[in-house]
């Protein structure tokens, strides 16, 4: 079972050390990301997307880390945009997207194949196109043949994982323009504000027992975690934190957004990562405290289940108090069973910057994770040989 070290997380020069390319440095950016997105984006010209005309229909191509753009924009524009917004993580392109339709392709590198694939027969097919990625990459070149409007991402973003805001600012301010979301230009210094007190409290410097990205790692190692949005802005940022923990920590993780999610979830209560070891809440057993990890073999680890809430609507409304009663419910379900609980609630404010708050703190959990486990969180050797061996395919 995986052991964190717990005196590295407050051993900055350590944290360093490890860190080889600053992944923490770069997710200190994300504010700064945000500001420099609105400039590069206002140069680049959003406000011709689309030609300033709402078109049928939207589809989103976006893959790996930088798929959380298309998810971000899906689910704010679900509730009240007037067209249809879809994603796409690669070829075939919807047999209706044509000359009335927006196609939003991005790439931190530019060269992904899957959006570059989608851009060029979106631009074969006369589509309006929104691309966002590096300059002097095929990605730009299609979109300025066709056109289209290009976003660069500025220099020294290295990694989609810790490039989210240069990638999603543009797409927001398009979908502002466009009507298809609200999220005005004067909302970003809010979102890039919250953003930087993130930074801020989850700072290498800050020590574990009030860091809260380091609490949480630390209560997620030796776990198989489960990561729980208790509603769809929450759900999008428990699929990045999933996302995370699997790239950045290398722990396998799942997510779920509830109420679809609440049955799963609890049928694995009864499974062998809680205190029922498989034998279902009437057959619970306690572990044994007196156990050997030598004789006895090294415990398994326990099932953790990481909840992350939206904040509370205000006035509550009576499907609110319905959907806050199942995460209770779920909640008290899982300290039941003896799964190791973890809660974060965002503060409240526009969805973009409550959203921000979730995602960059599991963002700097994942982290700390991965450097408490010895790991360097940028560079996966097993990812490296992946590529070797299908780049000749």
């Amino acid at each position: 079972m995986p052991s964190l070290d717990e005196a590295v997380l407050d051993d900055p020069d350590e944290l360093a050390r490890r860190d080889s390319r600053e992944t923490l440095r770069a997710l200190a950016t994300a504010g700064a990301q945000v500001r420099e997105a609105v400039t590069l984006s206002t140069e680049g010209g959003i406000d011709r997307v689309a030609y300033g005309e709402r078109p049928r229909s939207v589809v989103v191509a976006a893959l790996g880390g930088s798929a959380v753009v298309a998810d971000v924009l899906e689910m704010l524009a679900e509730p009240s945009s007037p067209v249809p917004v879809t994603v796409r993580r690669n070829l075939p392109l919807p047999g209706w997207v044509g000359s009335l339709d927006l196609v939003i392709a991005v790439s931190l590198s530019g060269r992904a194949e899957g959006p570059v694939a989608v851009a060029r027969e979106a631009a074969r097919r006369g589509a309006a196109l929104l691309t966002v990625g590096a300059e002097d990459s095929p990605l730009a070149e299609v979109s300025h043949r066709a056109r289209g409007v290009h976003i660069g991402v500025g220099h020294g973003r290295t990694s989609s994982r810790t490039s989210l805001w240069s990638l999603l600012t543009p797409v927001l301010m398009a979908g502002d323009g466009l009507g298809l979301i609200d999220v005005p230009q004067s909302v970003l210094p809010d979102v890039a504000s919250r953003l930087d007190e993130q930074a801020e409290a989850c700072r290498p410097s800050s020590e574990s027992f009030v860091n809260p990205a380091k609490l949480i790692a630390v209560q997620l190692a030796e776990t198989v975690p489960v990561v729980l949005g208790d509603g769809p802005l929450a759900g999008v940022a428990a699929r990045r934190a999933a996302t995370m923990l699997a790239q950045t920590a290398r722990i396998p993780a799942t997510w779920g957004e509830l109420p679809d999610a609440a049955s799963q979830v609890v049928a694995c209560f009864d499974g062998p990562f809680t205190a029922g070891g498989g034998s279902g809440a009437t057959g619970a057993r306690q572990a044994d405290i007196f156990a050997d990890p030598f004789l006895d073999a090294p415990a398994q680890p326990k099932l953790g289940l990481m909840m992350l809430r939206d904040a509370p609507l205000q006035p509550p409304t009576p499907e609110s108090d319905a959907a806050r009663s199942l995460t209770e419910a779920v909640l008290g379900t899982a300290r039941g069973a003896g799964a190791r609980v973890i809660e974060s609630t965002a503060t409240a404010g526009h969805p973009v910057a409550r959203l921000a708050e979730l995602m960059a703190l599991t963002d700097f959990a994942s982290t700390y994770l991965a450097l408490g486990f010895g790991v360097d969180p940028a560079v996966s050797p097993h990812v490296a040989d992946l590529r070797d061996r299908t780049s000749d395919q």
